[in-house]
């Protein structure tokens, strides 16, 4: 068995809607296609040491593609069309890919990242039925490679994350089971595929026989509110930015959510002012906020919903089977409400980054995955993260966390989103910066405005000393706020 045909295994043959995306598509002929497009890479002799390039926005074309790679035993490297070219074309030289699964609309553009020993089959030719093939590769679950997902590196370069069979497996399991998923649910996905946390949507859903209405125009966020009850989803995904931007520029609010049973935020940390609206809004409606890393497969934690309030800010504790602790330098557990790295263990975690193992080796000690990112748990082991380490702004000798901050600015109505950082400053060491996105033009709302909002609300080394309002925060297409093109503002 490989990752597909765990998947497919109870759903291949279902005359039921998988995926509506212009038209409703029903399993069995998703799978039909999923199984012609293995069989084209074994007639053209692929192997699982092969890696194929998929590029596509949120469609059939690139769930079928992903699951066709993934089943043949090869390995499938979805990238976003939107990457630098530059990158791109360094993927697929390190790679050395022969085949590119591109969307129509991005063949043109894409071509001139690649050889012309590469083959590129888009949507409108992907290949005929090849049902006199049979598949052959044996994979090892726990050694092969199924998937690698690349993320921006500490260097210039790109890292490509190693995800392998049962890793897919493992953290797809944990994420059903502890969601509570079943075939009835429905979900509206606006979270690209080629994000970790889009793909475990895709696969979640498509495991438990559930299905996914696709959404790519959230730019237009009014739309979200609307598919949710004209396709009756009973869940939604989201980043911060996502619920920041339907709570603050929509009717969000106002709306009512008959079929919504569920909605779920990782991806960075949504201020608590936001959590509590949503908690208002969304009554009878759980509400699971979630932490995690591409090199732990996509999930690592949840907060239970009946926690939201009495736990507001936590991550919560590690999902089923997999273990968080926190740690000191020494790779030490620290005690109650003390600080430390958190670091985890289960069979979600990466194999490694590809042709890297100096950055493997520096994020993989003794088995263990270190986030990075620096927390404490309460004394029923909530855990609370307090920054990136690389994030922790050191004014005046204090070590200030830019979530404190983001909160407190986050909570003025006129805020649709915030970020902080630190700059350079001769007296203080760092001092603090505040990017500002208002909903609509205040002129009652200025940087004095802001200043003394905060100085009434924070310690005086906590206050911004510089604030700066920008028409919106800079992300990539995933939602995530870009903090390096902030600092080199």
């Amino acid at each position: 068995m490989n990752f597909t045909d765990y998947i497919f295994e109870k759903s291949k043959g279902l005359n039921k809607t998988a995926v509506i995306d212009n038209g409703e598509i029903i399993y069995s002929e998703i799978y039909e296609r999923v199984c012609s497009i293995a069989c084209l890479l074994q007639y053209k002799n692929y192997s699982k040491e092969d890696s194929v390039l998929v590029i596509s926005e949120n469609s059939t074309f690139f769930i079928e593609t992903y699951f066709g790679i993934i089943k043949n035993g090869s390995i499938c490297v979805p990238v976003n069309p939107s990457m630098d070219k530059k990158d791109i074309a360094y993927i697929a030289k390190i790679l050395n890919i022969r085949l590119v699964f591109c969307q129509y609309k991005y063949k043109t553009e894409m071509k001139d990242c690649f050889g012309e020993n590469v083959e590129i089959r888009t949507e409108r030719y992907i290949c005929e039925k090849q049902s006199n093939l049979k598949l052959k590769i044996d994979v090892d679950m726990k050694k092969d490679t199924a998937l690698i997902m690349f993320t921006s590196g500490s260097t210039s370069k790109p890292k490509g994350v190693m995800l392998t069979h049962y890793n897919l497996i493992y953290n797809t399991d944990s994420i059903i089971q502890y969601l509570n998923l079943t075939d009835k649910d429905r979900i509206e996905v606006v979270l690209p595929f080629y994000y970790c946390y889009g793909t475990s949507l895709l696969n979640t859903h498509f495991r438990c026989g559930g299905s996914l209405v696709i959404n790519n125009r959230f730019m237009f966020p009014q739309t979200v509110i609307d598919d949710i009850n004209k396709y009756k989803c009973t869940g939604f995904a989201g980043v911060p930015t996502t619920y920041q931007i339907l709570l603050r520029m929509t009717n969000f609010k106002d709306s009512q959510f008959s079929s919504l049973r569920y909605v779920t935020q990782a991806g960075g940390k949504l201020p608590k002012i936001f959590i509590s609206e949503l908690y208002k809004i969304l009554k009878g409606v759980d509400i699971y906020i979630m932490y995690g890393q591409t090199e732990a497969t996509a999930r690592l934690s949840y907060l239970p919903p009946q926690h939201i309030m009495d736990k507001l800010g936590s991550i919560g504790k590690g999902v089923p089977g997999t273990e968080l602790m926190i740690l000191n330098r020494n790779g030490m557990p620290v005690n109650t409400g003390e600080i430390g790295e958190i670091a985890a263990r289960g069979g979600n975690i990466m194999k490694g980054y590809f042709n890297d193992e100096y950055e493997t080796k520096k994020v993989i000690k003794n088995g263990l995955l270190y986030t990075g990112d620096i927390a404490y748990k309460d004394k029923e082991g909530y855990i609370f993260i307090v920054s990136r380490e690389k994030n922790i702004i050191k004014c005046a000798g204090n070590r200030i966390s830019p979530g404190e901050i983001e909160n407190t600015v986050a909570s003025i109505k006129q805020v649709v989103e915030c970020a902080v950082i630190g700059v350079e400053d001769e007296m203080l060491g760092e001092a603090v910066k505040v990017f500002v996105v208002l909903n609509g033009n205040y002129k009652d709302i200025d940087e004095k405005y802001i200043i003394n909002y905060c100085s009434s609300r924070l310690p005086k080394y906590k206050t911004p000393k510089y604030i700066k309002f920008l028409p919106s925060l800079p992300k990539n297409s995933s939602g995530k706020v870009l903090f390096k093109q902030l600092r080199n503002m």
